[in-house]
């Protein structure tokens, strides 16, 4: 957890923007939506890193002389006001735009925000015809693109530059910028971007600090590869003092933290699997493990009885998952 003294190093953006209106995205999956009027505030976090926060998941902007790189790009209807506070931060181009995973509140924004970027045509190094390309380059998975094909997101929207292996490397703005796969997570499209130099990690919905993690059970997604992949987070982190500060956690959705946050969610789920998985081993039934209440000492701080992903429809994902390993 980030203490006082460390505080001042994330200083709050003096542009931010409120969205007057805006419409909720109907989607068929459960992800996490925005409410109307949601403020959209940019946050620095490092030189040249910053974390555009409401209205849909976290954005992580890195900013430089090559232009700009987007971690997510929030919902479509919150598209416009994300593209001014990006905009607040540098009149470079959008260069690259990275999806954690293919929910339309993390990539809702693709088609309109790489619309008015450019893509670097010929390599890093070509700066002569950096401008020739068309549009930012949309870097995901190869299972986000093709989930975001089969749940009929728009063609505009799609990730123009996929992989298929453990992971992806880029080299923008003078920074090594690793992009890595997280199977079966919570979708089988998840993917964790780590900006070597600025010691920053943007991990999408693999960790929140507001809510417990939205688990796509029906394309891939588990409680035991979302605590693989929290695990694989806590490696590549390293605290400052006393197990305090040190790398940046950029979380889907709510606060930026540290590696003891990761830690304390990672504790917290484990405990939460292993309760259900106990029940599951005893032939427990769905409605058995709901009315046992196995999150019950972390619905005050994770909970929800309402909304889009409640702490319900959380066991429920959590019990499907284990009880089809089961089988």
């Amino acid at each position: 957890m980030l203490t006082s003294a460390q505080a001042p190093a994330l200083s709050r953006h003096r542009f931010p923007i409120a969205i007057i209106s805006l419409c909720l995205l109907s989607v068929a999956s459960k992800a996490q939506q925005p409410s109307p009027a949601t403020p959209i505030d940019v946050l620095e976090i490092r030189q040249d890193i910053f974390v555009v926060t409401g209205a849909g998941a976290n954005v992580t902007v890195q900013r430089g002389r090559d232009g700009l790189l987007l971690v997510d790009t929030k919902t479509g209807p919150a598209s416009a006001p994300l593209l001014d506070a990006v905009r607040s931060l540098s009149k470079e181009p959008i260069r690259y735009i990275v999806n954690t995973n293919p929910l339309p509140d993390h990539a809702g924004g693709n088609e309109q925000i790489a619309r008015v970027g450019s893509q670097i045509t010929g390599g890093n190094v070509a700066a002569a015809i950096r401008d020739a390309g068309q549009g930012a380059a949309v870097i995901a998975h190869e299972n986000a693109l093709n989930r975001m094909v089969a749940d009929g997101a728009p063609s505009g929207a799609w990730p123009t530059e996929t992989y298929i292996n453990s992971h992806r490397d880029l080299f923008f703005n003078g920074e090594a910028i690793r992009v890595f796969h997280r199977p079966n997570a919570t979708t089988d499209g998840d993917s964790i971007v780590f900006f070597r130099r600025s010691d920053v990690v943007a991990v999408g919905d693999l960790f929140n600090t507001v809510s417990y993690p939205f688990i796509d059970t029906k394309h891939g997604g588990s409680i035991s590869g979302v605590i693989d992949a929290l695990n694989f987070i806590i490696d590549l982190t390293v605290p400052e003092a006393r197990e305090e500060g040190g790398t940046l956690v950029v979380s889907g959705h709510g606060r930026v933290a540290d590696e003891a946050d990761v830690v304390d969610y990672r504790d917290m789920l484990t405990i939460v699997r292993d309760r259900v998985q106990a029940m599951v081993k005893n032939g427990a039934t769905l409605r058995t493990v709901l009315d046992a209440k196995p999150t019950a000492d972390y619905d005050p701080r994770y909970g929800a009885t309402k909304g889009n992903w409640t702490t319900k429809d959380f066991v429920e994902a959590v019990y499907v998952g284990l009880s089809a390993k089961g089988k």
